[in-house]
């Protein structure tokens, strides 16, 4: 991200929605291309951010992907499909070439988006995002000023972050803004949302923390089962009213919510009723989404550490394909605990990076859930 990120929380936060059929989230049928795939270009940040996934300093890691390395896995990406592409950080505009790579895979029929905390975005910058064929750059703010420098801990950085902002409307590209959720701005939830609308975004994306990275320090931010149940509760009300695109992010309970709301309501989910949330899942890591390391490491989401293969030691086709962790998380029958026996599974999943920071095992049970299923 990234999910470390100044610029990305998760890593996988500047992409539109997308359609995605209910057989494309499981293993019957085959392996599936990936949807979305978000890819930290650096290490390198400008920020401090409390929750950063990837501890990222100021300083790029020296072994991260070249310039020809990076089109070369742009070009092994393409065998398997058009995914969408968040280029994420760390900060991805302290990466001198984001742009030539950016223009690269634009020409390659790829959706190009990109992560960023915002401060960097100059008024050049942001036409050379519109110039490289970016199509939507996702911007970071957990909360308003205060709240925000407070979890960034750089002073002013949301000022910043809202210039980048004004300079993305002026060049004419669409923005989204990601928040963070933890104890530490669960109860402002409402607030930067309705600033979200204020500001002309076109999407909110809610990540829920995991604990990885500096993140890993902040256990007592993170917030309870009990918590998490209610903070999703709101966010499907806020679905059913809101003309704003939403989405929880490392929140795969509020699938489950959804068709328990719809069964009481004796609503059928269709994308009629419940737009593109009809046709997705929760946890999409290693199914549809995939998280690649600045050092060309694949995981199945940045918060997920598992190494499914490097892309400088095989090709991105064959990592996707053939994996491990990539095909255990395919395959819904192996779960374990609460989520191995839960009717929600398959829309749901648990988060499998929590399932692996709590047990040491992705395929054990989501530790943040407070369901039970039934008869269990």
């Amino acid at each position: 991200m990234n999910h470390g990120n100044g610029g990305c929380p998760h890593g996988h936060g500047a992409e539109t929605q997308m359609s995605q059929s209910r057989d494309e989230s499981g293993s019957e049928g085959g392996v599936r291309p990936p949807r979305i795939l978000a890819w930290e270009t650096t290490g390198a940040c400008n920020l401090k951010c409390k929750h950063c996934r990837g501890s990222s300093t100021e300083d790029a890691d020296q072994d991260e992907l070249t310039t020809a390395e990076a089109k070369k896995l742009l070009d092994e990406i393409r065998e398997t499909g058009t995914p969408i592409i968040i280029l994420s950080g760390g900060e991805p505009l302290m990466r001198d070439d984001i742009f030539e790579i950016a223009r690269y895979g634009t020409d390659l029929g790829f959706r190009m988006t990109l992560a960023t905390n915002g401060v960097l975005v100059t008024e050049e910058i942001a036409k050379k995002m519109k110039d490289a064929g970016i199509q939507r750059v996702s911007i970071s703010l957990d909360g308003r000023e205060k709240t925000h420098d407070a979890f960034r801990m750089i002073p002013g950085c949301f000022a910043d972050s809202m210039k980048g902002i004004e300079n993305l409307k002026k060049a004419g590209v669409e923005f989204q803004i990601n928040t963070t959720i933890s104890r530490f701005n669960v109860h402002e939830m409402e607030d930067v949302h309705n600033f979200t609308k204020e500001i002309g975004a076109a999407a909110h994306h809610f990540f829920f923390l995991v604990p990885t990275g500096r993140g890993a320090e902040l256990s007592e931010f993170e917030i309870t089962p009990e918590e998490y149940e209610v903070a999703l509760e709101w966010l499907y009300d806020l679905s059913r009213k809101t003309d704003l695109q939403i989405r929880p992010t490392c929140a795969p309970h509020y699938f489950r919510i959804m068709r328990q709301h719809a069964k009481k309501e004796g609503i059928e989910i269709t994308p009629k009723t419940h737009g593109l949330d009809a046709m997705t899942k929760g946890c999409l890591g290693g199914i549809s989404f995939g998280f690649i390391s600045r050092v060309g490491e694949v995981n199945p989401c940045g918060y997920l550490p598992v190494s499914a293969g490097n892309v400088r030691e095989q090709s991105f086709k064959e990592i996707w394909e053939n994996a491990k962790v990539f095909n255990d998380l395919r395959n819904y029958a192996e779960y374990k605990g609460k989520c191995g026996a839960c009717e929600y599974k398959s829309v749901c999943g648990g988060c499998r990076a929590r399932a692996y920071t709590e047990h040491g095992d992705y395929m054990e049970e989501e530790p943040l859930c407070s369901y039970y299923p039934e008869g269990y």
